[in-house]
């Protein structure tokens, strides 16, 4: 195995396990409107649409999860009423990311973007195929602050604050630096709102890769 086949098992691993736990109370919402500048879900579909396809997605530089893994609520210790995320691809283009973990995951990518997102997430079919289901990106903590005053945000709901709480037993930013990040389930309704980490109309259950990522924390 490459010593860079190595780095992007690592860095992807990481980055299916940051999604954020806990949603702003204004993200359990459909109903969103666009800030100065910002797309419409409309228009961040139209520009994905393309994406439906994982092939197309592969041609232009996404990466799967070298793990194969379908996440899901309660893979990541929280309720399994809350639903699942999906099988991720990313690119680590847009995240910033050049270099291996020390000891954490960095990056210096400020990406934010919707219209060319960072992350696909998609939901393992019965055939064996993928439905492309959500949309996200992720930043970096330390690059953001460095231009800006505030975390991003999109449609007036500020990205998720992941960062690890060392009197916890739970790594709550999976090895990462602390970073900000934001699903739009605009493939797949979601009844706990639009921007929630997590969607209940979203299933695992036709995965037929690995069950869970080697060396996540374990949670109580």
């Amino acid at each position: 195995m490459t010593t860079r086949h190595s780095f992007l098992k690592t860095v992807f691993a990481a980055i299916l396990s940051a999604g954020a736990f806990v949603a702003p109370a204004n993200a359990a919402t459909n109903e969103t409107t666009p800030g100065p500048g910002e797309p419409t879900l409309a228009q961040v579909r139209q520009a994905t649409e393309r994406f439906r396809d994982v092939n197309v997605a592969l041609a232009e530089g996404y990466i799967r999860d070298p793990f194969n893994v379908c996440d899901t609520a309660e893979l990541m210790g929280r309720p399994a009423s809350l639903g699942a995320m999906g099988i991720h691809f990313f690119r680590p283009d847009l995240l910033g990311i050049t270099a291996p973990p020390s000891p954490r995951v960095a990056g210096t990518g400020t990406h934010t973007d919707f219209l060319k997102p960072s992350i696909l997430i998609y939901e393992p079919q019965a055939d064996g195929s993928l439905e492309l289901v959500a949309v996200e990106n992720l930043v970096f903590a330390d690059a953001w602050m460095a231009g800006h005053e505030e975390p991003p945000s999109f449609h007036g709901v500020p990205y998720n604050d992941m960062a690890d709480d060392p009197a916890t037993p739970l790594d709550e930013a999976h090895m990462f630096e602390p970073h900000f990040d934001r699903h739009v389930w605009i493939y797949r309704d979601n009844p706990t709102g639009v921007f929630t980490p997590f969607n209940p109309a979203v299933s695992c259950a036709n995965h037929r890769g690995n069950a869970g990522h080697p060396g996540m924390h374990a949670t109580d």
